[in-house]
């Protein structure tokens, strides 16, 4: 008798039947050899272990590729002004990954599971924003949040004087100026803050009298936006530290 929960002949078979077959692993371990990047379907990377394949079309396995859990990445967004954090994650794909050939790690769609944003920002700012899969990061961002110093450049209407500089030197934040306009109409400021919350560097800004045009975050840690353009991300380096 007939099953009719099985799929038409033409569609094919799942992907990771197939390499289950071909490399003589359990499915699961199909799976992992997929999500790792390591399968290609007619010569293009296969990374959805249920897409389906047809019987004429070839399917290869990298040499020595090996069918372990994919490694957990930490992934750093320069979010635009004007986008609200919650939706700064869409941004995260293939298409907007900066210079991906220089950063030594190909892009998964295994690495956009399960992934925490750890540095919200206003959704009227722009800069560096965080989101990771990895405990150690996770951990390090939660438990160093109060001591973690923020860089911000902050774009406020109209010069500032330097009675307002000597009244922040009674606030949290470092702060001096970045740049000045020449016809006075705007001035930038560098705020150097531990611990950043979003809105308090507009409390700040508010309670000196100053109007902000625009605000940017250029520095978490030890980490810099390190040349991204707004929308783009890349990965965290090995060598980084926050």
């Amino acid at each position: 008798m007939k099953n009719n929960n099985s799929a038409p002949e033409d569609e094919g078979i799942r992907l990771a039947k197939r390499v289950a077959a071909l490399a003589g692993v359990s499915r699961r371990e199909a799976e992992l050899l997929i999500e790792n990047g390591a399968v290609r379907v007619d010569g293009v990377p296969a990374v959805l272990p249920q897409s389906r394949v047809q019987a004429h079309q070839q399917v290869e396995i990298a040499a020595g590729a090996k069918p372990e859990p994919v490694v957990p990445v930490t992934m750093l967004l320069y979010k635009p002004a004007g986008m609200p954090t919650d939706n700064a994650h869409r941004l995260l794909v293939a298409a907007n990954h900066h210079e991906p050939e220089r950063a030594g790690q190909k892009f998964l769609p295994a690495h956009l599971k399960g992934q925490h944003c750890m540095t919200p920002l206003e959704t009227g700012a722009s800069g560096l924003v965080a989101y990771t899969q990895e405990f150690r990061i996770e951990r390090k961002l939660q438990e160093d949040a109060g001591i973690l110093e923020h860089e911000v450049m902050v774009d406020v209407a109209g010069t500032v004087s330097p009675e307002v500089l000597m009244r922040f030197e009674r606030s949290p934040a470092r702060v001096s100026i970045g740049r000045q306009a020449e016809d006075g109409k705007q001035t930038g400021l560098r705020f150097a803050l531990k611990g950043a919350r979003p809105g308090q560097i507009a409390h700040l800004c508010d309670q000196m009298g100053l109007t902000i045009v625009a605000m940017r975050r250029i520095r978490i840690g030890r980490v810099p936006l390190a040349g991204l353009q707004p929308g783009q991300w890349r990965y965290l380096a090995p060598h980084e530290r926050f």
